[in-house]
């Protein structure tokens, strides 16, 4: 494990693993939440999510954007955007929000063209893959090539089995059981 995972694993347990009741974005009822985003945004976090995400993705060839579901991938696509740029790759970043704008250009997918281009759809933490999917969808209609789905934090609750049905490659930084919990 690198040395940049283990302080990651750290500040996701001390700072956004939290007990309780909660519901989740699939509508399934959990005992504890894992809030990405009180890393993802942390000045001090969001660099070591850029570089294990970036090593979990070093040996995909030819990419040439990540990003996914605006909120959620937002700052994770920015952290592999920044530290890509300081190992000297080139990772174009995008978004997709939910529906396409109703002014403008009409765009669900904001960033680079990605017609032709092979992407990896990212996700903060994955529980049934309904996000990573719903970005797929939206990516595939302005062309984009999908070269797999990559996330912070696997649930351990059937993304990876769904989206692998669906024919995309799955990976995965940490899992529950790194954080101490159970699915």
């Amino acid at each position: 494990m690198t040395d940049a995972k283990q302080q990651l694993i750290e500040h996701i347990s001390a700072d956004a693993v939290f007990h309780g009741d909660f519901t989740l974005t699939s509508g399934k009822k959990a005992t504890y939440y894992v809030d990405m985003r009180r890393v993802s945004l942390d000045h001090r976090v969001a660099p070591l999510i850029g570089q294990v995400m970036i090593d979990l993705i070093a040996d995909i060839p030819d990419i040439f954007a990540v990003g996914g579901m605006t909120m959620g991938a937002d700052p994770i696509a920015s952290a592999m955007l920044h530290q890509g740029a300081a190992r000297g790759l080139s990772y174009h970043a995008f978004v997709v929000r939910k529906e396409p704008k109703d002014h403008g250009r009409g765009r669900q997918v904001e960033g680079p063209e990605l017609e032709g281009k092979r992407v990896i759809v990212l996700e903060d933490t994955s529980t049934t893959g309904g996000s990573p999917l719903a970005a797929i969808e939206a990516l595939e209609k302005v062309g984009a090539i999908i070269a797999g789905v990559a996330v912070v934090v696997d649930r351990d609750t059937g993304a990876k089995e769904r989206i692998e049905a669906a024919g995309y490659p799955y990976y995965s930084a940490i899992g529950l059981g790194e954080l101490g919990l159970t699915p």
